[in-house]
């Protein structure tokens, strides 16, 4: 029998291929004297070219598939191989050191790295120090022979094992030949998690080990749909899973006739199911599963795949374009969420114990006005084109709503006597992801034009759990009758003054929890868009006050998570039948 391993399912589906081990090769040497210091230096040469070549590779698949923005990354790295002030101190290093090019590598590319890390006041400048991390990484590998994993090479079917999975690599996966990825680490909100949902790629999270037991090539099969990895299957074990994935395939074709229909409950109550996307181009994806509108939009993307503050123009070019594509569905912008675990090269954030808990999103928008400022313009100009949300992010006192929103009147009335023209139909609401505002959410309903529930956070907020750390993970508990008596309070506010309750956590996609949002009657719920068709599906066959006696019950009679759930699955099962 073939050895299994268990994990979290954080992206549905099956898959079957060979192992691509995406592991930090080990690039340690020894400083070695040498005599012969011109043969040094060819060898130094021949790994300048060889890095030149990889890393042309490279730029040539992520301009074919991520596009030339993404590629420019590449360009910058070229330019560092090719640049005589780095490499000819290489070579004079070898020569009047009589070292090894490891060790004048090593020595060059530190000093130039501190360099140019250290120019705080030219964000630029601070940039090419990770170009020339990245770079005489690469050298010093070729030098020792040791070959780096680059996502963006892969050309045939595999399935990606990592420790974990930066941003920066799931962006260069290629869902044409990865066909999975499984990690050490993680959970089902990770970032590596998120992204996996939208490539539509089954992924296992948080399996502990995987990296230490599989080597690169050897054949595994992934069940996501199960949370489990199987390595070295057995032939049997091969059809079994090739029928299971067969049958998954079967499923989300079902789920596809449902993309022009209406997002109703079996008893015909209408609810909103929206997407949520980082840039212009997720678009496409959230058209594709029939959204109902976008329910979050990070704009937070923006900053970050920029080398500076991105101009007023540019953000309203970014936002027009989602607004004029969802052709007058409504679409929630939310304001920059920078911060905790997102950081920019050029806004200097200070050190904190925990930047979570820190100074972040609307915290840094009512400190830097100016940049604040710049981005509303960029929303009241775009508003025109579509139907605007604007939801504030971390919001904690009625107090900060108040400023934001203080902000936000005098910068749409400057323009309007610009001469600007702004929508009048525009919402401005929070989102709801500090305890504090959601047990004050009767006040803040006074206020607002719509709540927008953030689970990510009001989650390891509410239980003081870290979400990414894999010794309190247990702690995530969607379904506590704690997380879901919050969760009714904003609703209820929200309903008592006439206001609407979206969410936009990874909970409004949970199979398990739409149930019960749905009882306690949430508006609009806002996933990944490949999570919508399902979530449609389930919510056909479900009666909202079949639920709204279900939510009632696991609100007022359940003690734990895992009561919540069974009760969930039993009436789940139920309707399921009956439909």
């Amino acid at each position: 029998m073939a050895n299994r391993l268990t994990g979290i399912a954080a992206s549905d589906g099956v898959a079957i291929a060979p192992v691509y081990l995406l592991t930090e090769p080990d690039l340690s040497f020894e400083t070695v004297t040498v005599e012969d210091t011109a043969a040094e230096i060819a060898r130094f040469e021949q790994a300048i070219a060889q890095t030149t070549e990889e890393i042309t590779a490279i730029r040539d698949i992520a301009l074919e598939s991520l596009g030339a923005e993404e590629a420019q990354v590449f360009e910058a790295h070229l330019l560092v191989v090719a640049d005589p002030e780095f490499t000819d101190q290489v070579k004079g290093q070898v020569e009047s050191d009589k070292v090894n090019a490891e060790t004048a590598l090593k020595n060059v590319s530190d000093m130039f790295i501190q360099i140019f890390a250290s120019m705080e006041d030219n964000p630029y400048m601070q940039e090419r120090a990770a170009d020339i991390k990245d770079v005489s990484e690469r050298m010093l590998a070729a030098l020792l022979g040791v070959k780096l994993p680059s996502p963006a090479t892969i050309s045939e079917e595999v399935i990606v094992i990592a420790h974990d999975l930066t941003p920066s690599d799931t962006a260069q996966l290629n869902k044409k030949y990865v066909k999975a990825f499984v990690t050490n680490i993680g959970g089902r909100t990770s970032h590596s998690a998120i992204m996996a949902r939208s490539l539509e790629i089954p992924a296992i999270v948080g399996t502990k080990e995987i990296t230490s037991i599989v080597k690169d090539g050897d054949l595994i099969i992934v069940d996501a749909l199960d949370g489990e990895v199987i390595l070295n299957p057995t032939e049997d074990e091969i059809k079994t899973y090739e029928a299971k994935g067969a049958g998954y395939a079967e499923q989300k074709a079902e789920w596809a006739k449902l993309v022009e229909a209406e997002s109703v409950t079996k008893d015909g109550k209408h609810v909103e199911l929206a997407a949520n996307i980082g840039t212009p181009k997720d678009v496409v994806g959230v058209l594709e599963n029939g959204a109902d509108g976008v329910g979050l939009y990070r704009t937070e993307f923006l900053y970050m795949d920029s080398a500076d503050f991105p101009t007023e123009d540019e953000q309203y070019e970014a936002y027009k374009a989602v607004l004029e594509s969802m052709n007058g569905k409504g679409v929630v912008v939310r304001t920059m969420d920078i911060g905790g675990d997102k950081e920019l090269p050029y806004l200097q954030l200070p050190e904190e114990m925990n930047p979570f808990l820190g100074y972040r999103a609307i915290r840094i928008s009512l400190d830097k006005t100016d940049m604040f400022k710049t981005q509303l313009r960029a929303l009241l100009r775009a508003s025109v084109h579509g139907d605007l949300r604007i939801m504030f992010p971390m919001i904690a006192t009625l107090q900060e709503f108040r400023s934001a929103k203080k902000i936000y009147d005098e910068t749409k009335a400057e323009l309007i006597s610009e001469g600007v023209s702004v929508s009048e139909t525009i919402q401005v609401g929070i989102m709801v992801e500090i305890p504090a505002a959601a047990v004050l959410a009767k006040q803040f309903a006074k206020e607002v034009d719509f709540f927008s529930i953030g689970t990510n956070d009001l989650i390891q907020y509410t239980m003081a759990a870290d979400r990414m750390n894999e010794r309190v993970s247990y702690l995530y508990q969607p379904y506590n009758p704690s997380i879901l008596t919050l969760i009714k309070n904003v609703i209820d506010a929200s309903h008592a003054e006439g206001k609407w309750t979206g969410m936009c956590g990874e909970m409004a996609g949970d199979q398990t929890a739409v149930p019960l949002l749905l009882g306690m009657g949430l508006d609009e719920f806002s996933m990944s868009a490949t999570s919508i068709l399902r979530t449609r599906s389930l919510i056909s066959k479900l009666d909202s006050n079949e639920m709204a006696a279900l939510a009632d019950k696991a609100i007022n009679e359940c003690a734990t998570a895992e009561e919540v759930v069974e009760l969930v699955e039993e009436a789940v099962r139920k309707a399921t039948e009956e439909a």
